[in-house]
């Protein structure tokens, strides 16, 4: 079996968080948790801006945090300085209801090759118990000399 390329764990987790400001991620609570080198971890309230109008954690909220780890994970494989990736196609089963406290998302990849990447993202309440499985599938692409240049 071949051995998947591993998450690059020398990054702090403060950097991370750093990179979500002023974004969707920052506004609705995600913060990233713990980075090991087959997982990425983050975690999401579950509160008013979490919320779908019956109180409880919406679903486009469990796909935010989804998106979220998956492409921060699948960018952390690559040579950043060579390649990019970027979101594809998401999908989720949203298996049980959360109505409060936090989800907590556990970003695994499932398949890294040269142009595509597959991440499983597992989200769990605070018992522990599955709230949604999603599945992202990232396109990778090769970042091209002239978008090296005005990167510098």
């Amino acid at each position: 079996m071949r051995q998947l390329p591993k998450i690059d764990t020398n990054i702090p987790l403060s950097s991370l968080n750093d990179r979500m400001k002023d974004s969707m991620a920052e506004h609705i609570g995600i913060e990233f948790t713990e980075i090991h080198a087959d997982y990425l971890m983050a975690r999401m309230p579950v509160d008013k801006r979490t919320f779908q109008p019956l109180r409880m954690l919406n679903g486009g909220a469990s796909l935010v945090l989804a998106e979220t780890l998956g492409s921060m994970a699948a960018n952390m494989v690559l040579d950043r300085d060579k390649f990019v990736a970027f979101g594809m196609e998401i999908n989720a089963n949203h298996l049980k209801a959360a109505h409060l406290g936090f989800v907590y998302g556990k970003a695994s990849p499932f398949h890294i090759g040269k142009t595509t990447q597959v991440w499983e993202i597992e989200i769990r309440d605070d018992e522990g118990d599955l709230v949604c499985i999603s599945r992202l599938t990232m396109a990778v692409v090769e970042i091209k000399e002239d978008a090296l240049r005005l990167k510098k």
